[in-house]
């Protein structure tokens, strides 16, 4: 079952007994958790029929104890489950899962990980509940995401505004979401996000980000490369060494991907995972510029200095002299 039904099907008080939520990606976990804290029950029913516990600090048979509650002044119970990859013998529910109370809803938070799937509980919760598995979005899966994001909340966001918070933030959802949230907050009636709104609310700079460091270094431009550097060598949260190295490499996996497919490929929207023309843009320089191998050269350079960052094969250099002296070697 998808995100999406899970949410529809509660919204139209269509409800089964368990729901066990797992995976790598928290957001989707973190949000269907609040929206059944919050909307599930009235607030009358709330204060009788609403219990909430976390994995470190609650037993397997204090949880089974309030399943098999029955609900008072209402037709059903909900009892969650968060944090439940920190509580022990977990696998000892499976006797519930088996035959659960239906006046009850039971909502497992199982983040991080997936339930191993050759435990009987496992099995018994795909035979007979409702499994939703998360995983992290694929890096050309995020634009969409942000944009359908902005959109459910009655907002639009320029492109370059989407390129700015994908690029400086990455697939961390709950801060996307969050910093989205903040800019709605803040447009005093207006519905489209421009880049100044980034720029301001969210404090990442139009002019020195990673996505316009990447622009420099696809279109050779060694000067405002530097330039960029140096801001971040003066504005470290801007442009740290763990978010600039792992966005550069995906970059140059597209340019080697463009080259496989050949000059005039028609995928090539689909190979950058963008349409906006200043991705496109950057991503047909570098094709121009760094050839077949030379970008398989860029991507062993990224890989050493991604390894000199974390002090291998390194005496201690600065993130902005790596930098430095990874962008000089590129442009060779």
């Amino acid at each position: 079952m998808s995100f999406e039904k899970i949410l529809t099907d509660w919204q139209k008080q269509q409800f089964k007994p368990i729901y066990w939520l797992e995976g790598e990606e928290p957001y989707f976990i973190d949000h269907l958790m609040q929206f059944a804290e919050e909307k599930l029950l009235s607030d009358a029913e709330k204060g009788f029929n609403l219990t909430v516990f976390y994995g470190r600090d609650t037993d397997w048979a204090q949880l089974i104890n309030a399943c098999r509650r029955y609900p008072m002044f209402a037709d059903k119970q909900v009892v969650l489950l968060k944090e439940a990859q920190q509580m022990k013998d977990i696998e000892k529910l499976e006797a519930y899962i088996e035959q659960p109370l239906t006046s009850t809803i039971l909502i497992v938070g199982y983040k991080e990980k997936k339930l191993d799937g050759r435990l009987k509980m496992a099995k018994l919760l795909k035979q007979k509940h409702e499994v939703f598995t998360t995983r992290k979005l694929y890096e050309n899966e995020l634009p969409v995401w942000v944009k359908q994001t902005a959109q459910n909340m009655g907002y639009v966001i320029q492109p370059k505004a989407l390129s700015l918070l994908v690029d400086a933030i990455g697939n961390d959802l709950n801060r996307l979401y969050n910093e989205i949230e903040k800019l709605t907050l803040n447009l005093k009636g207006r519905k489209e996000i421009t880049e100044d709104d980034v720029e301001e609310y969210v404090g990442i700079s139009k002019e020195f980000n990673v996505f316009e460091l990447q622009s420099a270094i696809a279109q050779k431009n060694m000067g405002k490369a530097i330039k960029i550097i140096q801001y971040f060598d003066a504005n470290p949260k801007a442009g740290p060494l763990q978010l600039v190295l792992p966005a550069i490499h995906g970059f140059f996996c597209r340019v080697l991907m463009l080259h496989e497919a050949g000059s005039g490929s028609k995928n090539t929207n689909a190979i950058i995972g963008s349409n906006h023309p200043n991705a496109i843009a950057d991503h047909t320089a570098a094709v121009k510029y760094y050839s077949y191998q030379q970008t398989q050269q860029i991507l062993l350079l990224l890989h050493e200095y991604n390894l000199k960052s974390i002090g291998i094969h390194d005496a201690g250099s600065s993130g902005a002299d790596l930098m430095k002296e990874l962008v000089a070697k590129i442009m060779l």
